[in-house]
C-alpha cells in the first residue's frame, strides 16, 4: 500500500523517532508499504517519520542508482534502530534532495565513511562500514530519525534562500507528484 509521505511542517519530522521495540506490530508490513512508496515516489530513502510514524526505521534502495553509484548495486534494504558509531574525517559535499522537501535541493557537507549498526527486519543484528553515496543515503536518512532535515545542514545564507520554498511547502503551496501528506 501506498503510504502518503509527510511535507515540510508536519510535526513528526521534527521530533526525535523513538526505538522501535521487537513486538512492533506488523513490522514487516510496514517496511513492504515503505518500499511500495518509495517506488511510486522515485526517490532512493524514505524514513519512518516521513510517513508518520515517529519510529528509528528507514529504508534505502539505490539500485536505480548503480550506474552513477556501483556500490549502490545491491543496496536494498530496512534499517531499523540504527546508529551511526564512527564517522570519517574526511568530509563530502554532495546536491541533495527529499520526498519531504520537494523542489529543493543544496549541497550538504558529510562524512565520507561512517561505521554503523542497526538490525534487519528479522531482529538480527549487523554492523558494517558505508562510504560514499551508501553512506550519504544513510546519513540523510538516518538525519530524519533524529528529527533533522537537510536544509539543518545548510549555511545560514542558503536556508534563507530556500525559506520562501519552504514555507510554500508548510502550507500546502507546493507538493510532491507523489501522494502527500498536506500540512494545515
Amino acid at each position: 500500500m501506498v503510504l502518503p509521505i509527510y511535507l515540510y511542517g508536519q510535526p513528526v519530522l521534527r521530533r526525535e523517532a523513538e526505538d522501535v521495540p521487537q513486538d512492533f506490530p506488523e513490522l514487516k508490513t510496514l517496511i513492504a508499504n515503505m518500499f511500495e512508496t518509495l517506488l511510486q515516489a522515485e526517490g532512493c530513502g524514505l524514513a519512518a517519520p516521513q510517513v508518520g510514524q515517529g519510529i528509528r526505521l528507514f529504508i534505502v534502495d539505490g539500485t536505480e542508482l548503480k550506474e552513477e553509484y556501483p556500490e549502490c548495486a545491491d543496496f536494498k534494504q530496512p534499517f531499523v534502530n540504527p546508529e551511526i558509531i564512527e564517522e570519517s574525517e574526511e568530509k563530502v559535499l554532495y546536491s541533495e534532495g527529499c520526498l519531504s522537501l520537494p523542489g529543493i535541493s543544496e549541497n550538504v557537507l558529510r562524512p565520507k565513511t561512517i561505521r554503523v549498526r542497526y538490525y534487519d527486519a528479522d531482529w538480527k543484528e549487523h554492523e558494517e562500514e558505508l562510504t560514499g553515496f551508501k553512506a550519504r543515503i544513510f546519513e540523510h536518512e538516518y538525519d530524519h530519525l533524529q528529527g533533522n532535515v537537510f536544509t539543518d545542514r545548510i549555511s545560514p545564507i542558503r536556508r534563507q534562500f530556500v525559506s520562501s520554498k519552504l514555507q510554500k511547502i508548510a502550507k500546502g503551496k507546493l507538493t510532491g507528484k507523489y501522494k502527500c501528506k498536506l500540512n494545515g
